[in-house]
């Protein structure tokens, strides 16, 4: 039983996980190109976004483990042996709570202390490249700005940044004084001063005004270093301005603090209680995946499967809702989040007892019945069908 689960589970967690990386990684590299920030970054991104899908990908993977475990012996009869020896539905599931033990103790240190570091992390790099503090964001072809003083064009980019071609420079001075340059080569160098780096420019021609001047001096050179300062960048916000990036203890804290506003108390009690609901449901699964993973005698339906997809999704979306509603303050979040858990624990508990102790119980029997009508309604109407009859 444990290899039958163990196969499942991985694959599909490392599917959704695969799926919803690559939704995002086209964004990032999107989002990183745009400001002008290193390739590396996505990386670094997107594995601090790991820990919130791995938050929904496990609860997922742990029910379809299971309901496959089962399915496929049910389906080979093995299932049928089994409980003929005398085992017990209950006792079927004593491997299958295991697994959920550790997932469950896995998923709370992921929502619970994980994941909201992960998530501050992330917005710090979303930060820093917005702000320019991951290296100048310099674009080929465009101009860009250092401050009111300074502007800079670059046509051509070669070996990764490190060699700059048909470069254009213009700076303005405190005395209202300015000077351009051209040059057909460029190179940023490091100084020994950090908010200042080095423009080495090469074979070009210099153009400097003055109120002073009577005219404007032109110097043609062929090596000229023009230091370029550093605008300063302001430091992230502190972690913890938002629920995302909140411990569980943190946001007990939080939601019990009355020195913060109603809002704030109101949020942390609703995150609070969502994260832990969450996890709590991991420990109905097993029975709802025993409860749709059987199927009805001389069945080879996969509505079960569906149907388990359809119900945790939808429970997480009710789950998303009574947060929000319960964040408002016109709820309390016990009744928002633990009132439809107690409501989804019952209705799987119900399936399960058909399935375990009530002979011939089939909870989704007669959804099987009415997909294969509508399967054999839709068959009849296809032309090749016609043909056929």
């Amino acid at each position: 039983m444990a290899r039958l689960i163990a196969v499942p589970l991985f694959s599909t967690l490392v599917i959704a996980a695969m799926l919803l990386v690559l939704d995002r990684m086209l964004r990032l590299f999107d989002f990183v190109a745009t400001e002008g920030g290193p390739i590396r970054v996505v990386w670094q991104m997107l594995a601090n976004l790991l820990p919130e899908y791995l938050g929904l990908g496990i609860p997922i993977g742990l029910l379809l483990g299971i309901l496959l475990a089962f399915r496929k012996i049910a389906s080979t009869s093995e299932l049928d042996v089994l409980r003929g020896v005398g085992m017990s539905y209950w006792r079927l599931l004593r491997v299958p709570f295991y697994y959920t033990m550790a997932l469950a103790a896995v998923n709370l240190a992921i929502v619970g202390y994980i994941q909201p570091k992960a998530r501050y992390a992330y917005e710090e790099l979303r930060f820093e490249l917005r702000s320019g503090a991951l290296g100048a964001s310099i674009k080929v072809g465009e101009f860009t700005s250092f401050g009111d003083t300074m502007a800079l064009r670059i046509e051509e980019s070669r070996n990764d940044g490190r060699d700059l071609a048909g470069i254009f420079v213009h700076f303005r001075n405190e005395d209202a004084g300015w000077y351009a340059a051209t040059a057909e080569r460029g190179q940023f160098l490091a100084t020994d001063d950090p908010n200042t780096i080095l423009f080495r420019l090469s074979n070009g021609t210099l153009v400097h005004t003055s109120p002073g001047f009577t005219q404007p001096r032109v110097l043609t050179f062929t090596s000229h270093d023009l230091p370029i300062p550093l605008p300063e960048f302001g430091a992230f916000r502190a972690r913890g301005d938002r629920n995302l990036e909140r411990t569980l203890p943190e946001l007990v804290v939080y939601g019990r603090d009355p020195n913060q506003s109603a809002e704030v108390r109101n949020t942390s009690r609703a995150a609070f209680h969502f994260r832990v609901v969450e996890v709590a449901t991991m420990f109905l699964l097993p029975l709802l995946a025993v409860a749709l993973g059987v199927p009805s005698k001389r069945s080879g339906s996969a509505l079960g499967v569906f149907l388990a997809i359809v119900m945790i999704v939808t429970y997480h979306k009710i789950n998303e809702y009574g947060e929000a509603l319960g964040g408002l303050g016109r709820v309390d979040p016990i009744i928002t989040l633990w009132g439809p858990f107690v409501v989804f624990a019952a209705l799987i508990l119900w399936m399960y007892h058909q399935v375990a102790h009530v002979p011939g119980g089939q909870p989704i029997a007669g959804l099987e019945r009415w997909a294969n009508k509508i399967a054999a309604a839709i068959a009849r109407r296809l032309p090749g069908r016609k043909r056929m009859a």
